[in-house]
C-alpha cells in the first residue's frame, strides 16, 4: 500500500510531508507526493519547479523513504487529484496539510481540505503547521 501526500510549498505543505513520512515507515510503505498546479503551472506558487523538485526528491532519498512524485497540471483542483491519486494506488491514507483561513476565504474559495475529507475512500491525517 502506498501513503499519499498533497504538497505544496510552505509551512502547511511541509508539515504534511513530515508527518506523511512518519507515517509511510511507521507502516512500512511507500510514498506517493502529489504536487497539483493551475494549467499556467509557471506562474503557480504551489507547484514545483525543477530546482524545487530536485531538492524534494534529495530530501526524501536521504530519509530512506521509497517514493515517488507527481506533479499534475490538468486544470482539476487538487482535492479531485489527490482522491483520484489516492484510489488509483490504493492508499493506506492521504495526509493533507491545513492552513488557518478568515471565514470569508471560506465562503468564496471553499475548502479543498474539506472535499479530500468527504470524497476520499480511505483515512485522510489532516496536519495543521506550527505557527
Amino acid at each position: 500500500m502506498t501513503v499519499v501526500v498533497g504538497y505544496v510549498p510552505g509551512p502547511g505543505g511541509e508539515a504534511a510531508l513530515e508527518t506523511a513520512l512518519a507515517e509511510a515507515d511507521r507502516r512500512r510503505e511507500s510514498l506517493l507526493v502529489v504536487n497539483v498546479g493551475l494549467p499556467d503551472a509557471a506562474n503557480d506558487p504551489r507547484f514545483l519547479d525543477e530546482g524545487e523538485r530536485v531538492r524534494l526528491a534529495d530530501r526524501l532519498l536521504f530519509a530512506g523513504a521509497a517514493f515517488e512524485i507527481e506533479q499534475l497540471v490538468r486544470g482539476r483542483d487538487a482535492a479531485e487529484e489527490l482522491v483520484e491519486a489516492a484510489a488509483r494506488v490504493r492508499a493506506s491514507v492521504i495526509v493533507i496539510g491545513m492552513r488557518r483561513r478568515t471565514p470569508t476565504g471560506k465562503l468564496l474559495f471553499g475548502s479543498q481540505a474539506q472535499r479530500v475529507l468527504l470524497d476520499a475512500d480511505c483515512p485522510v491525517l489532516a496536519v495543521k503547521a506550527p505557527h
